[in-house]
């Protein structure tokens, strides 16, 4: 391999790793997913959510155990493949924490739609803030 190839690898992997801190750093629950459904790459605030483990790169969502009262994720998954309009909803988990799971289409540099990200971001304490102070903005306001 000579030099000029050799430096295109290095920032490959440079970039590569600068992902992984970026999805990482975020604490946002991210799974990409490829035009098959199948997992792409995951953020590790996934695995709170979605059982996920490394070895589960190129399997099926639907073979992923998980904790969110969605029964439609993979529905909407491909609706929006289909679609290319993206998808968002506000969902509990099964032990009463809500997401907001967002499913954007993935496109690649050149504009090709080639899966779905999904984003769940978590708002428990806004949630329950507002159900508990809803009618004191009312009366203030």
């Amino acid at each position: 391999m000579n030099s000029e190839q050799q430096a295109k690898v290095d920032e490959l992997s440079h970039l590569n790793d600068d992902m992984r801190n970026f999805l990482n750093s975020t604490e946002v629950a991210t799974i990409f997913l490829d035009s098959k459904l199948n997992i792409r790459r995951f953020a590790n605030a996934s695995s709170k959510l979605f059982k996920l483990i490394p070895s589960d790169v190129g399997r099926p969502l639907t073979d992923i155990v998980n904790g969110l009262s969605y029964p439609e994720l993979t529905d909407d998954a491909e609706a929006v493949l289909r679609t290319l309009v993206y998808s968002e909803k506000q969902v509990t988990t099964n032990d009463g924490r809500w997401f907001s799971v967002r499913i954007m289409p993935y496109r690649t540099v050149s504009d090709v739609i080639d899966g779905v990200v999904i984003t769940m971001t978590g708002y428990r304490q806004w949630k329950s803030f507002g159900t508990r102070n809803c009618c004191w903005f009312t009366r203030v306001g």
